[in-house]
């Protein structure tokens, strides 16, 4: 229920946005503005925030497809504390990937950002926790394990984060969201730690 109001809130938000540059430019992600201006806003305000039709529903299809199921989880394990734990996994993952970015561009006016992967991300490494052998697929095509489709993801987005590739896509927030979800999903419940090496250990014969 939870996953569904929050697709539902940024695809309107997002849709307003695009045809109206005067909200677009008040809410999206501006280090400057934020550390100069205080508006500290911004940090979870650009999150229901897209580019255009592509990257939102891209976006809303991954929160879809992964965020069901770990809010499902998350109320089996945790009953009707379940919601509020999503809840933190999901903005938490909006704040703590938009961190590095305010650090680093904290100074420069002509950085700004956009979009809710962050947040995605940090829904899906929850789900890469606790599902680690279960198949995710490599550029929607090939099927493999959700830990290499992990670690191939984390290497990917740390290597062209260091290397600050201007490309339009937010490494950063890619990178730091996914660490979150990883960590918080770990301290919400700590037996998912060793559950998930049991099933790695299950999955390759150990």
């Amino acid at each position: 229920m939870i996953t569904y109001i929050i697709i539902a809130v940024t695809c309107i938000v997002s849709y307003i946005a695009f045809s109206n540059r005067e909200i677009f430019a008040k809410y999206l992600f501006d280090p400057y503005l934020v550390k100069h201006k205080k508006q500290y806003y911004r940090i979870i305000s650009h999150a229901f925030l897209h580019g255009g039709w592509g990257h939102l529903l891209i976006n809303m299809f991954v929160l879809w497809q992964f965020g069901v199921f770990v809010e499902s989880v998350f109320y089996a394990e945790f009953g009707s504390f379940g919601g509020i734990l999503y809840i933190v996994l999901y903005f938490g993952g909006i704040l703590f990937s938009s961190i590095p970015s305010l650090q680093k561009h904290g100074d420069n006016p002509y950085y700004t950002s956009i979009g809710a992967s962050g947040a995605v991300a940090a829904v899906l490494f929850s789900y890469i926790v606790m599902f680690p052998t279960r198949s995710l697929y490599f550029m929607a095509i090939l099927p493999i394990p959700a830990i290499v489709f992990g670690a191939l993801y984390l290497w990917y987005e740390k290597r062209l984060a260091d290397q600050n590739v201007n490309d339009g896509i937010g490494h950063d927030a890619h990178y730091f969201g996914a660490v979150y979800g990883v960590i918080a999903t770990i301290i919400f419940k700590p037996s998912f730690f060793t559950g998930f090496f049991a099933q790695i250990a299950a999955a390759i014969g150990f």
